[in-house]
């Protein structure tokens, strides 16, 4: 409940727009049956033609307000083999702990191999996501350490199925402002989210497991923009290292950080009080450092 109807919202920018690529970033198994999710995205799909990706992942702190948990591995695969399923027009029978189908078939005619992205920041997700996923938005933060590490368990995940990599998108949480501490502030929210659900990035970047515990307690639950107070007991190189935190040369070296990992693409996702302005500055950083690679 942290958010408007991405559905709705998806609707109007693609009635908006022509060549925009659309998505969910991203739903869950839990709070939307695979089921409808899989009408959901094949509607926008059909809306925009053929522009949706269908982003999904365990879900994340917001689900404990509804007394939920975050879906399990085994329960993700399950829903995205189902709606791939109900994609290609079988009909379907799954019993899952999280969610049932019994001979579940869609009558719209949706186009089958609309694309789907796994959200994914621990090992296990990030292997899943080589092995099945069209593409893996990596929630890893944007230091060089936890981004070739994601990469090389999406790697793993992919030999072992037999294919290629996935395309990769790296997700760049926070701020990009001239000034410099109100960026810092903007972003540091975000880095309270990486103690409580992936705890393994803190661990790859050094942060004292003090201070892991210690936010862990003062966030247990909700939309990690509520997460201010836990926020405030991590470093500030901890925020720079795994948000947009800063002007536009550190959004610049995150960038590039990102891109020379071996992501396939950088998104922003705009946080703080000038949004507007922070993704018109991401835009112009990464044409700064796509041009330089080039």
């Amino acid at each position: 409940m942290h958010a408007r109807n991405s559905y709705a919202e998806l609707t109007l920018a693609a009635a908006r727009s022509t060549t925009l690529r659309l998505g969910t970033a991203v739903t869950n198994p839990l709070t939307r049956h695979p089921a409808v999710t899989a009408v959901a995205a094949a509607t926008l799909d059909e809306i925009s033609d053929g522009r949706m990706i269908l982003g999904i992942g365990a879900g994340d702190r917001p689900l404990l307000a509804l007394g939920l948990h975050p879906a399990t591995i085994g329960s993700v695969r399950a829903a995205i083999d189902a709606i791939r399923a109900l994609w290609a027009g079988e009909t379907v029978s799954v019993e899952d702990p999280a969610f049932e189908l019994h001979e579940a078939h869609m009558r719209l005619g949706p186009r089958p191999g609309i694309p789907v992205y796994l959200a994914a920041s621990g090992p296990k997700m990030l292997e899943l996501a080589g092995e099945i996923a069209d593409g893996v938005i990596a929630l890893v933060g944007l230091f060089p350490g936890g981004l070739r590490w994601a990469i090389e368990r999406i790697d793993e995940g992919a030999a072992a199925a037999g294919r290629p990599r996935p395309h990769v998108a790296v997700f760049a949480y926070g701020a990009i402002d001239e000034d410099a501490d109100t960026a810092l502030e903007a972003a540091r929210t975000i880095a309270a989210w990486f103690p409580q659900t992936a705890p393994v990035v803190c661990e790859l970047w050094g942060l004292e497991p003090g201070t892991v515990d210690a936010v862990r307690d003062a966030y247990r639950g909700g939309e990690f923009q509520e997460a201010a107070a836990a926020a405030g007991l991590l470093p500030d190189a901890f925020v720079r290292d795994v948000a947009l935190a800063g002007d536009a040369a550190q959004a610049r070296d995150r960038i590039a950080a990102a891109l020379e990992a071996g992501a396939d693409s950088v998104h922003v996702f705009p946080l703080g009080g000038r949004r507007i302005e922070t993704i018109e500055a991401f835009a112009a950083c990464f044409r700064d450092v796509v041009g330089a690679r080039t």
